[in-house]
């Protein structure tokens, strides 16, 4: 798209931007239905200053997906957020005054400017310090010309920037979407009027071809010197920088200038502050007590925005990586309710506001799709614990698991994995010393379970360890709660169900053969006796769900005539199943578990199609729960835009599933009570479904080389002998567990020592980062 042009200042670019193909950008979402002039959902009124909805304001459009300010950016926003979001423009202007949209003064991160232009590299004074870069003061508006846009977060995918997006002049917006509410941030007055650029007169100019709804800027003098100019229809909002101290424009502190509302409410009509001046954030990351800037504000008759929203940040630990739920705690927090947010991903702040404020927290329903906890809510406390139990009740899920494993003196207990280096800090404890290789159970080195009796691990220095499953992208859980709780044994768990609002527990059996074969312990006969034991046999207000990966287990439940349903869990990354395996799984399960990259085959994080197995295995009749779902952004693929609620809203509304097993229950329940299910063809843009796959369907159509995620190999398909296993072995006399052996060329006590030398490296390594 190099050669497209765009709409000059009057007369500079005079061509028309020649978008992608208008099918392929409008199915991007999309969105299934066609309520694209449905807004916010009516409540009954907001805690902003007029009570009106707060807005969405789209920081260079849709800038978490595409290059910021890029006419895609923009165009999508306009498809996927509130019908009246505000499209957020930085001016820059360039060396022959022409007005452009560019996230940062400095355009080398968001542009290919250095590549283009090397040797044109500069240094000037910005906000009071040396800045080197690339500044637009520099280049002429046809010089610019050869450069583009480029996604300026070197984490997000970098396949957009292939576009070769031109760098968009402020009237070009009114192009690229019908009737826009047009934001312009003026950043830098001071420092284009040094060089030798009128802000005020290029501003003035605009206003007369643009309709512009906000203007705002950090230098008040600024805002003064237009406010005499502008009309009534043009709200003009003081912004507080979250770095720099002082307003250059009138020497005063910021500080000083936010304990002075009454004097900006002269000049301006609003304010918009970083988030971290409405909820401060402790060191370790947690919120600390909200501040009252939002009621000061209104107070004196100023609206307040926040800014720096973005679903792809490490936020503060209390929202659980859910950046939907940041977003209620500034707009439906009971309390007060910014005017607006400004945002990278405005279909979450759309979401937020349109569908989530003011829910109903009254007793949760029980129907479709199901919350299953994944190891009780182990997204915020410890695996398997009592506080992740108690949690994930709380939080809203249906069934609550228990992965069963067994200590050396016969005690079920509830612990997600049979290697206790994986959930408790084993390793710096005397219990170390027991760690050996089970080639049965894992190739690597383990201290498990059975290896310890229950006082052992009930009673003892050993404590839980908190999962991070993507902790390779830096991202911990709850670190204030990284060893709470305490573990359980099974029939606790049992005890603890009975009573509570759940429609059931499910009991999930790994490693039974194992266990019957080398520990000489029944684990089928265990469970069917607790059970019993429980009072579930004789009930029907709990359901009981028996989850295995091993069908022999679930044959021997079915061979007993047990009322209880029984749970397949598929073998990870197949891509279909054939008709003789689905007969198979049929004739000893009711249900499958299918794990989410069975569902989609992906490439470099993005979709590129839905496999057959969802759709083989509802035709076979079996209800269908997916796994495992987590609120951290890395978790989800490119197509469902860094958001858990985008995600769940696809497997509900489009897939069908009959249950979810969550890390997170409260997000998933917070889901199931959202107040635009169930509008038909009312539902707005920002809750329909997603198009999964046109992602990759829309960097494929503009065939440009390099651009495209590589090809996927097929997915393999279960077949008969895959789900065939040979029928549950009788249980041996007990002893020692065969197959037991030290790890090669280490004693367990080395092994232990080499454990305890790298976690300590790590903690070096991490505290002199942090230095």
């Amino acid at each position: 798209m190099r050669g497209s042009g765009v709409c000059g200042d009057g007369g500079g670019r005079r061509e028309t931007v020649a978008f992608l193909a208008a099918v392929v950008l409008c199915g991007l979402l999309l969105l299934t239905g066609g309520a694209d002039a449905q807004g916010i959902q009516p409540v009954t009124s907001y805690k902003t200053l007029r009570g009106d909805a707060p807005i969405v304001i789209a920081k260079g459009g849709f800038s978490g997906v595409f290059p910021g300010s890029s006419q895609d950016a923009y165009a999508f926003a306009s498809l996927a957020s509130a019908p009246d979001t505000s499209w957020w423009c930085d001016v820059q202007l360039t060396k022959d005054g022409f007005g452009i949209c560019l996230g940062n003064i400095d355009m080398r991160n968001s542009t290919t400017i250095a590549g283009i232009y090397p040797s044109r590299k500069s240094t000037y004074v910005v906000d009071g310090a040396s800045k080197t870069g690339w500044f637009s003061v520099d280049f002429n508006m046809s010089e610019l010309l050869n450069v583009s846009l480029t996604q300026s977060i070197w984490s997000r995918s970098d396949k957009f920037d292939y576009y070769q997006y031109p760098i968009l002049s402020i009237t070009d917006l009114p192009l690229v979407v019908k009737h826009p509410s047009i934001w312009l941030n003026i950043q830098h007055d001071i420092f284009y009027r040094q060089h030798g650029l009128n802000m005020r007169s290029y501003v003035l100019s605009l206003l007369k071809r643009v309709s512009v709804n906000y203007i705002s800027s950090p230098e008040l003098g600024f805002l003064q010197s237009i406010s005499q100019r502008v009309s009534s229809k043009t709200k003009l909002v003081y912004s507080f920088p979250e770095k720099i101290t002082s307003d250059p424009s009138t020497n005063q502190t910021y500080s000083s200038m936010l304990s002075n509302l009454t004097f900006i409410k002269t000049v301006a009509s609003g304010i918009i502050v970083p988030k971290s001046y409405i909820w401060p954030v402790s060191n370790d990351n947690y919120l600390q007590p909200p501040k009252s800037i939002v009621q000061d504000a209104h107070k004196a008759g100023l609206e307040i925005y926040a800014s720096d929203f973005a679903n792809d940040r490490i936020i503060p630990y209390n929202y659980s990586y859910d950046p939907l739920q940041e977003y209620l705690s500034f707009v439906s927090n009971g309390d007060f309710a910014v005017d607006g947010v400004l945002t990278e991903f405005p279909i979450t702040a759309s979401e937020a506001i349109g569908c989530f404020t003011n829910l109903n927290a009254s007793k949760a329903d029980h129907g479709k799709p199901l919350i299953i906890s994944h190891n009780g809510a182990s997204g915020d406390y410890p695996d398997c614990t009592d506080l992740a139990y108690q949690n994930a009740i709380k939080d809203g899920a249906d069934i609550i698991d228990c992965t069963l494993q067994v200590t050396s003196d016969g005690v079920l207990i509830c612990m997600s994995f049979i290697n206790l280096l994986d959930t408790t800090n084993v390793q710096m404890t005397s219990f170390s010393t027991l760690a050996s290789v089970i080639p049965a159970i894992q190739p690597t080195t383990g201290v498990f379970t059975f290896n310890l009796t229950w006082d052992n691990i009930s009673n003892s220095a050993l404590t839980p360890k908190m999962s991070s499953p993507w902790s390779n992208y830096y991202l911990v859980r709850n670190p204030r709660y990284t060893n709470k709780g305490k573990f359980l044994k099974f029939t606790d768990f049992l005890e603890y169900g009975k009573d509570k609002d759940l429609s059931g527990i499910m009991v999930i059996i790994e490693n039974a053969a194992f266990m019957a074969k080398s520990l000489g312990f029944d684990i089928i006969e265990s469970v069917t006796t607790a059970l019993s034991d429980a009072g579930y046999s004789n009930q029907t207000a709990k359901e009981v769900m028996i989850q295995s990966k091993e069908s022999a287990v679930l044959v021997k439940f079915k061979q007993q005539k047990t009322q209880y349903k029984l749970v397949y869990t598929l073998p990870q990354g197949i891509g279909d199943a054939s008709n003789s395996s689905l007969a198979d799984v049929k004739e000893f399960a009711d249900a499958v578990v299918v794990d989410k990259r069975s569902v989609f085959a992906q490439s470099l994080h993005f979709i590129i199609k839905q496999t057959n197995l969802l759709k083989h295995l509802q035709s076979a009749g079996l209800a269908v729960y997916a796994q495992v779902f987590s609120n951290e952004f890395v978790s989800q693929p490119w197509d469902f835009f860094s958001d858990a609620t985008v995600e769940i809203n696809s497997y509900v509304q489009t897939l069908k599933v009959d249950g979810l097993i969550t890390d997170f229950p409260k997000t998933v329940r917070r889901y199931k009570r959202n107040s635009c299910t169930g509008l038909g063809d009312n539902t707005p843009v920002y809750m329909q479904t997603v198009n999964v796959g046109d992602l990759a369907k829309l960097i494929k159509s503009q065939g440009v080389p390099g651009a495209q995620p590589p090809a996927v190999a097929p997915m393999p398909v279960l077949n008969a002998s895959s789900v065939e296993q040979p029928a549950f072995p009788p249980v041996s006399p007990k002893g020692s567990p065969t197959g037991a052996s030290p790890p090669p060329g280490s004693s367990p006590s080395a092994a232990y020592a080499a454990a305890a030398s790298t976690c300590s490296l790590l903690l070096a390594v991490c505290a002199a980062l942090l230095i």
